[in-house]
């Protein structure tokens, strides 16, 4: 298991990290590959305990995904530079939170419809009347491959954060 080495800033709260994870909308999904590290912004979800996220049948994340890697999910959000009378003591606010774990491709097509809902009303609330279905995802192909979507899921192993809050007031603001 991998510790945080700066401890002032550890984040244990879970409550506080998924509700955390649950408002941001990209994460950082990072894999090794026979070619080194491979990271790559996606669009998630965080739902009933794991990461899920969608992308065309093809290309190189699938293709590393579909080996069965362990991964990295990081998501962060920084709310701005903290100032002090000292710059060497000028700082972030921020949360960050690092999901380890397996990534695994759902192949159930029920399962795949609903994460692939609840992205779509994550992202486009409100935007469309019809759910989706297996049978809709069965038999859609992209206009790009030609193939289905592919949705993953990443089943914690471990989660670690970090958060720095700061008052807003001390908040760097440039002048106008």
């Amino acid at each position: 298991m991998t510790q945080i080495a700066y401890t002032q800033r550890v984040c244990d709260d879970q409550a506080a990290i998924g509700s955390f994870l649950e408002s941001q909308r990209i994460g950082v999904l990072g894999l090794e590959t026979p070619d080194g590290p491979y990271a790559v912004p996606v669009n998630f979800l965080w739902h009933r305990g794991a990461i899920y996220f969608h992308g065309m049948g093809s290309g190189r994340k699938v293709d590393v995904l579909r080996g069965g890697p362990r991964a990295c999910f990081t998501v962060f959000h920084e709310d701005g530079t903290v100032t002090d009378p000292m710059p060497c003591h000028a700082d972030t606010a921020y949360t960050s939170v690092l999901v380890f774990g397996d990534a695994e491709e759902i192949s159930d097509p029920a399962e795949s419809a609903e994460i692939l809902q609840l992205l779509v009303e994550k992202f486009l609330p409100g935007q469309y009347n019809n759910r989706l279905t297996g049978k809709l995802v069965e038999n859609y192909r992209s206009g790009m491959d030609n193939r289905p979507v592919a949705v993953f899921k990443i089943s914690p192993t471990q989660i670690t954060a970090k958060q720095n809050r700061a008052d807003q007031a001390d908040i760097f603001e440039p002048q106008a």
